[in-house]
């Protein structure tokens, strides 16, 4: 097995630091279940919800006996059977013979936490906790059932360890259903697990979101697979390398919103893509930040990244070098390498207010942006502070804005 991560640190030491401090380890647990939330906060809201509000005249839908709903074109009805839970969506075939061949025709959103009985009211944030046989054996019964596409599928409270042999077989019907949105989260632990290179064959997705993976050694990957389709791209709580980072924004022509969350291990990003618009980088662990060449880049937003910092493995700021972006209008929480960025318009900092060496570099910093407009200040607590420093509006006013 391969060594498991906790932004950058090994569970193993993690686990022995904990012991060795006296605390119970079943903390680490804990901040694993914290993970966890953050990551499902972080991928995106269910296209499809088991709780929508009914209309107040839902109850007038069959007046003197008429049944206009299902008077509707076909059109129209699979776009409404798409649109609900897919337990749901398949009780519609009992409604009446009319709507048994629009539930066959009507391109479904699968939601895995839907097949609980609760329909995932409960959220599944135990680590360990096995995955309910019923709802693994849906996933893998419902989509095959189904003879039309899928347009969306969630996969979130599923812990793929239990089922490796499933996974792969799980993908190909993915990619055979022609999904656009995959959603794929494995449940810790552990946090080592290899996502499938079948991944690499779902060329239909047009938005991508991966949560507590290892990703795939791209040496395996064949050379010809890309992501024809992919505009946006979420890796959420992973373990990767330089090159397998790399290697995807090189399979993604035509992506452009880029959201990495939680990762695992040091990555140097290196961005090179002319399709790429957002860039979203939250607690993450980076050695460097490099915009390379990103000639579509409007929009860059930093929050709480790392670096180590220093002999003793202690953890800094990441720092963001900006080469060729001339279309960048929002940074946003940045630190960046002294130098002159003209296209930047709207720029959002944090400053340590109580540290009087940190506030009077503002000014330097603020002229590399010779044309900002908007300019967001967010005060950072100092752990030394070193006393208040006079005139700080003045020491802000120093870098041009407009």
């Amino acid at each position: 097995m391969e060594p498991q991560f906790i932004i950058g640190r090994h569970v193993s030491d993690l686990q022995a630091r904990i012991e060795c401090d006296g605390e119970d380890p079943r903390m680490l647990d804990v901040g694993i279940n914290l993970m966890l939330y953050f990551v499902y906060h972080y991928i995106p809201r269910l296209p499809v919800s088991p709780t929508a509000a009914l209309s107040p005249f839902g109850a007038l839908w069959i007046h003197q006996g008429i049944d206009r709903i299902s008077r509707l074109p076909d059109n129209l009805l699979r776009n409404i059977v798409s649109r609900i839970p897919v337990k749901d969506a398949a009780r519609t075939a009992a409604l009446s013979s009319r709507w048994c061949p629009v539930w066959l025709s009507a391109p479904l959103t699968l939601v895995d936490s839907h097949l609980l009985p609760d329909y995932g009211a409960e959220a599944p944030y135990t680590i360990g906790a096995p995955s309910p046989r019923a709802v693994t054996a849906a996933v893998s019964r419902v989509p095959t059932a189904h003879p039309r596409p899928f347009r969306s599928v969630h996969l979130t409270c599923t812990t793929m360890n239990e089922h490796r042999g499933d996974m792969a077989r799980w993908l190909d019907i993915v990619t055979a259903k022609g999904v656009k949105e995959l959603i794929f989260v494995n449940r810790p632990w552990p946090l080592d697990l290899r996502l499938p290179t079948t991944l690499f064959s779902c060329t239909s997705l047009t938005r991508l979101y991966l949560g507590v993976w290892r990703l795939p050694y791209t040496t395996t990957v064949p050379r010809r697979a890309t992501f024809p389709n992919l505009l946006e791209l979420g890796l959420c709580l992973s373990v990767m390398e330089d090159r397998d980072l790399a290697f995807i924004l090189e399979r993604s022509p035509v992506l452009e919103i880029l959201v990495i969350t939680g990762s695992q291990t040091r990555v140097r990003l290196r961005l090179v893509s002319h399709s790429l618009r957002c860039l979203l980088l939250g607690f993450t662990y980076l050695v460097d930040i490099e915009v390379v060449d990103a000639p579509r880049l409007e929009r860059l937003f930093q929050s709480t990244t790392f670096r180590e910092h220093g002999s003793k493995g202690k953890l800094g700021r990441s720092m963001i070098k900006i080469g060729h972006a001339p279309n960048l209008r929002m940074l946003g929480k940045a630190g960046t390498k002294e130098k002159i960025v003209p296209s930047v318009k709207i720029l959002a900092i944090v400053v340590q207010f109580g540290v009087r060496s940190a506030l009077k570099k503002v000014p330097d910093y603020l002229r590399n942006f010779p044309n900002l407009e908007t300019l967001h200040v967010q005060s950072d607590k100092a752990e030394d502070s070193t006393g208040k420093v006079q005139g700080q509006s003045q020491v802000l006013a120093g870098g041009r804005t407009h």
